[in-house]
């Protein structure tokens, strides 16, 4: 008998989890090549897939806008980052832009916290901006604290 788990809550830096495949429509090659190019450390190829003013909002910091800001913040703060993409979810909002909500995990070499990526795309597959959610417990994330 084979048994499917949902992926695990707990972080363990033993997993590598299976990566979400994504279909070939612009929208969701963007986001293929968003976590590609970001675990192959290619900061410049990352940024360049947000709009000229798109915005990364990672956690517990404030927005990182323009292409050139969001090249500067991955290289110092993303460098050694492995994501996994695990499931995804569409929503077209009656503005025009598309909206996926990822879950997945990142890992470090120090640990693996669950996440959920939050992508709002233009009309072209340009992303508009990126919002990181970690998906922990507060007593887990006080356990990450540098």
């Amino acid at each position: 008998m084979t048994n499917s788990a949902a992926p695990s809550d707990t972080p363990s830096t033993n997993q590598n989890p299976e990566r979400l495949s994504f279909d070939n429509t612009p929208p969701e090659q963007t986001l293929s090549r968003y976590f590609a190019t970001l675990n192959a450390e290619d900061f410049h190829k990352t940024a360049e897939l947000f709009a000229k003013d798109g915005a990364l909002n990672p956690p517990f910091e404030p927005p990182i806008v323009g292409q050139e800001a969001i090249v500067a913040y991955l290289d110092k703060e993303a460098k050694g980052l492995q994501l996994f993409p695990l499931r995804k979810a569409v929503e077209l909002p009656e503005s025009g832009e598309i909206c996926y909500r990822v879950i997945g995990k990142a890992q470090t070499a120090l640990f693996t916290v669950n996440v959920e990526w939050v992508f709002t795309l233009t009309e072209s597959a340009e992303i508009c901006s990126v919002e990181v959610k970690l998906l922990a417990a507060m007593k887990e994330l006080l356990k990450l604290k540098r």
